[in-house]
């Protein structure tokens, strides 16, 4: 395990489940912490010999995506893009039906345009769910964001992106206060509505050219 998947790894929070060192019974497979950090290993290893372009920078784990996947912003429809995208294959940890994400479709719609260097991560690295409902999202505390906060620091230091592109106002606002000398590039979130802003803020900042309309997702 890589020392920086070591340190998320080592974050315990109530009502927070943590896709490095927990199992969820319902889903996991018995290996699946290991194998969720082992992929993030390999990506972090391959990033920091990679000039990282940008990170982008989500609020949290949700129970549809990087809860199951231990990626960012990835759900399970598109963990082999990710994968793949930093030269690896990896073995997928959950059973049953593939799993989408929303959020995680429409990022990967537009990470499927561009060819840069992006590194994937979230103001708090785990999924904080409401108690005893594990397959629920809920919003990271004060608490949770400062130890997010921290190992944010840590991965900036470690990747020395060119910029930072914060998915909503809450990473946009932890990013700022992280490094004040680093670009912050604040787009909407593309859920509750956002995604086609979204859309154009990222066609304009890549200079992607226009596409047929995505589908909305409901």
């Amino acid at each position: 395990m890589h020392p920086f998947v070591k340190a998320v790894a080592d974050l315990r929070f109530e009502n927070c489940f943590n896709p490095y060192v927990d199992r969820c019974e319902t889903y996991d497979r018995q290996d699946a912490p290991f194998q969720r950090a082992r992929a993030l290993s390999a990506i972090v290893e391959r990033a920091t010999e990679t000039d990282i372009e940008s990170i982008w920078i989500g609020r949290d784990l949700g129970y549809r995506g990087g809860r199951r996947t231990g990626l960012a912003l990835t759900d399970e429809v598109n963990a082999g893009a990710h994968t793949s995208r930093w030269g690896f294959e990896s073995e997928r940890p959950t059973v049953g039906a593939l799993v989408a994400e929303r959020t995680a479709a429409v990022i990967w719609t537009m990470l499927g345009q561009i060819e840069a260097p992006i590194f994937l991560w979230n103001v708090f690295p785990l999924h904080p769910h409401e108690p005893d409902e594990p397959f629920t999202n809920r919003t990271h505390n004060s608490r949770e964001r400062r130890a997010g906060e921290e190992i944010l620091a840590l991965l900036i230091g470690m990747l020395r992106p060119h910029r930072i592109f914060a998915i909503g106002n809450d990473a946009a606002n932890v990013a700022r206060r992280i490094d004040h000398s680093l670009p912050v590039v604040a787009v909407r979130h593309p859920s509750y509505g956002g995604q086609s802003q979204f859309v154009k803020q990222i066609r304009t900042a890549y200079s992607l050219h226009e596409r047929e309309p995505m589908p909305l997702l409901l």
